[in-house]
């Protein structure tokens, strides 16, 4: 018996019902399925509910877009369960199958690994682990407290909160100063998140096979306006110079305000994000489609 976890999005019935779908085809083959209870509540799939941990999962069934997928990558928190992202949003960089051939990737799953039965594998995908150090009552406390940590699959970012206002954030790169940004912001992403909010920042395209560290600034006010790409071994430390506040995002959610003085270090993580991937996949021919490319 296989259990599956299923993570759909909550605003598109459409997911709903494909959840439904693999659940019903699942449970008709002996396998198990079931949902988060946030998932139940927002998508009125009670019957699937299940105070499981999602690591007890073999495998996670994505329904939505990369919004979604980057859920379920979340959701694992770093525990290696493999995931088939089925494309229920717009884009859909992340996911791999369209909605009418979802019983048909999982019949291929569960048929077992490539070359010998199922004809699928695993690409691992990069993550960048961060950690928030504060300058103020957190760090004076008795006992200090423990920085607050996060993992991203596309990036951290640390942002203005004041329109009309840069912000000042001094890096460090292996503990050595490298510059004090002017900026509306900074990026610090994986290669996966190169697509992503790193992209409309003008950062770089850059294959998900590697491993690197993307640090990007978001409408510099300065000379200097190019994105670095690191090697994943370097450590960037990001802290914030001044009295105006600050953000930090962690694929696209709000974790932290930070204050003068906080630093938020970042480097590649242990772990990787596992997706199902049926035959050859080229990145550089999805980027294609999805930006609508022409060969001449």
């Amino acid at each position: 018996m296989t259990r599956v976890m299923i993570v759909a999005h909550h605003q598109r019935t459409e997911a709903a019902a494909l959840a439904q779908t693999a659940a019903a085809w699942l449970h008709e083959r002996g396998h198990e399925a079931f949902v988060t209870i946030e998932d139940a509540d927002a998508l009125e799939l009670g019957a699937l509910a299940a105070e499981l941990v999602p690591a007890s999962a073999d495998l996670v069934l994505s329904l939505g877009g990369d919004g979604t997928m980057l859920r379920a990558v979340h959701l694992l928190d770093g525990a290696e369960v493999p995931i088939i992202g089925v494309n229920v949003g717009l884009l859909g960089y992340l996911t791999e199958v369209e909605p009418p051939a979802l019983t048909s990737a999982l019949d291929r799953f569960l048929a077992g690994p490539e070359p010998e039965h199922g004809d699928w594998q695993i690409e691992r995908r990069m993550m960048v682990d961060m950690e928030l150090h504060r300058l103020g009552d957190d760090a004076r406390a008795e006992p200090p407290r423990e920085p607050r940590r996060w993992r991203a699959l596309n990036e951290g970012v640390l942002e203005k909160l004041e329109v009309g206002h840069t912000v000042r954030l001094l890096v460090r790169i292996d503990g050595a100063p490298f510059t004090s940004y002017a900026a509306d912001g900074l990026i610090v992403a994986t290669p996966t998140g190169s697509t992503a909010y790193s992209l409309s920042a003008r950062g770089p395209v850059v294959s998900p096979r590697h491993r690197a560290l993307l640090l990007t600034p978001v409408s510099p006010h300065m000379l200097f306006d190019r994105s670095l790409v690191l090697d994943p071994e370097e450590l960037v430390e990001v802290e914030v110079h001044g009295h105006r506040p600050v953000a930090l995002s962690v694929d696209g959610q709000r974790r932290a305000s930070l204050a003068e003085g906080d630093t938020v270090v970042f480097r590649a993580s242990d772990v990787s994000a596992r997706f199902v991937r049926f035959g050859r996949r080229r990145f550089h021919q999805i980027l294609k489609q999805k930006f609508g490319l022409s060969d001449r």
